[in-house]
C-alpha cells in the first residue's frame, strides 16, 4: 500500500507539475502576470513570494494550477492601476499567445512522455526477442501449459524439424492447427531434454495454429540517438492508439470503459513493484493519456478553454466573464460526477473480488 500511495503520488505530481509548468513559462513569454503557481489542490499548506508569483504546495498532491492576472481582478483598482497592469492580463494578448498559453500544458505533457521513454531506452535497452528460443511467458489453459511448457525452457525442433529461431518455430506452429506435433525442449537452466506432443489450437480470427507461449524479451542496448528515435517513435504510437481508441468508443464500436483514480493507483502500483524502468515507462503512457484528455473540447479542460476562445475569434466578440464562469462551473460539476462514478465502479470491482 505505502509503495502504491508513494508511486501514485510521484506519478501524477510529475505529470501535473510539468503540465503546469508549461502554462507557466509560456505565459510568462507572453508577458502575462503569473499571480500564483499552486503544486496540488485545496486549502493551502504554505507559500513563498518571488518576484511577482507566490508557488504554493496544497494539500491534496494529485492537482495544480497556475493563477494569471485577469481583468476581473482589475475590476477594484483605480484607472491609472488597470492602465498600467491591463498590459499584463491574459485577456489582453493576441488570440495565438493566448492559444499558446493554453496548449502548452498538455504539450508538455506529450514531451515529458517522449523524455521518460528515451531516458528508459536509453539506459536500460530497447525491448526485442531473444535471437534464442527462449520461452518468456506460458499462458494458463493453452496447449504449452499443457505439454509441460515453463519459463525459461528453450525449444530445439518440432516434429524433427530443427527451430534455430522464434520465427522458424512460429512458422510451423501457425501452419498446424489442430495437428500432434512433437517437441524437442531444453528445460530451463539445466542439460535435460525432454520431448512432448503438443497441438496447436486453430485461432478462428487469423486461421492459425497457437499454443499459448510468448518470447522472452531482453533489453537490447542503443546509442542515445537511437533512444531518441524510439522514444519519439513509442510517444507517436501511443498517442495514435489511443486516439483511435477514443474515437472508437465514442462511435460505439468498442464499449466504454473508463478506469477511475483507484483503478489508475492500482496499475502505478503494479508498475512500481516491477521496477524503476517500468514505472517511468507506465508514467510516460499516463502522461500523453493526461495530454489528450486535456486537450478534449470539454469545459473546465484545457481543450474547453481553447473551444471557447477559438470561438470568441471566430465571432470576434467576447463572451460575457459570468457565461465563461457559467460553463466552467458546469464542465467541472460534470467531471466531478464523471470521476465519483468511476471511483464507485472501481470499488465495486475490488470489493467483488
Amino acid at each position: 500500500m505505502l509503495i502504491t500511495v508513494l508511486a501514485t503520488i510521484f506519478v501524477f505530481g510529475l505529470m501535473v507539475l510539468i503540465h503546469e509548468a508549461g502554462h507557466f513559462f509560456v505565459a510568462k513569454k507572453s508577458g502575462i502576470k503569473v499571480l500564483e503557481f499552486a503544486f496540488g489542490i485545496g486549502p493551502k499548506l504554505f507559500g513563498v513570494q518571488r518576484g511577482e508569483t507566490v508557488y504554493s504546495i496544497r494539500i491534496l498532491p494529485l492537482g495544480g494550477f497556475v493563477r494569471f492576472l485577469s481583468e476581473e481582478e482589475l475590476k477594484e483598482e483605480s484607472e491609472e492601476q488597470k492602465q498600467f497592469l491591463w498590459p499584463r492580463t491574459f485577456e489582453s494578448k493576441k488570440y495565438w499567445q493566448k492559444a499558446s498559453v493554453i496548449a502548452a500544458g498538455p504539450i508538455m505533457n506529450f514531451v515529458l512522455g517522449a523524455v521518460l521513454f528515451i531516458i528508459v531506452y536509453a539506459w536500460y535497452g530497447v525491448p526485442a526477442v531473444a535471437t534464442e528460443n527462449i520461452v518468456g511467458t506460458v499462458m494458463e489453459g493453452q496447449p504449452a501449459a499443457a505439454a509441460g511448457l515453463g519459463v525459461g525452457d528453450k525449444i530445439l525442433a518440432i516434429d524433427g524439424v530443427e527451430t534455430p529461431d522464434w520465427s522458424s518455430l512460429v512458422n510451423i506452429i501457425h501452419a498446424n492447427p489442430d495437428k500432434k506435433l512433437e517437441i524437442k525442449i531444453q528445460k530451463a537452466d539445466s542439460p535435460v531434454i525432454v520431448t512432448s506432443v503438443i497441438t496447436p489450437v486453430l485461432d478462428q480470427q487469423s486461421g492459425q495454429g497457437l499454443i499459448g507461449i510468448v518470447p522472452q524479451v531482453i533489453n537490447q542496448k542503443v546509442s542515445v540517438l537511437k533512444a531518441t528515435q524510439y522514444g519519439l517513435t513509442q510517444t507517436a504510437d501511443f498517442t495514435k492508439m489511443i486516439v483511435m481508441y477514443l474515437v472508437q468508443m465514442v462511435t460505439g464500436k468498442v464499449p466504454v470503459d473508463l478506469g477511475g483514480p483507484v483503478a489508475v493507483a492500482q496499475v502505478i502500483g503494479e508498475g512500481a513493484r516491477q521496477g524503476i524502468a517500468d514505472l517511468l515507462s507506465l508514467t510516460g503512457i499516463l502522461s500523453i493519456q493526461f495530454g489528450i484528455l486535456n486537450l478534449l473540447p470539454i469545459p473546465a479542460l484545457d481543450g474547453g478553454q481553447l473551444a471557447v476562445l477559438s470561438y470568441e475569434k471566430i465571432r470576434r466578440r467576447s463572451i460575457s466573464v459570468e457565461k465563461k464562469g457559467l460553463i466552467q462551473l458546469t464542465g467541472f460539476a460534470l467531471l466531478m460526477a464523471l470521476m465519483i462514478a468511476v471511483t464507485y465502479k472501481d470499488i465495486v470491482k475490488i470489493i467483488a473480488r
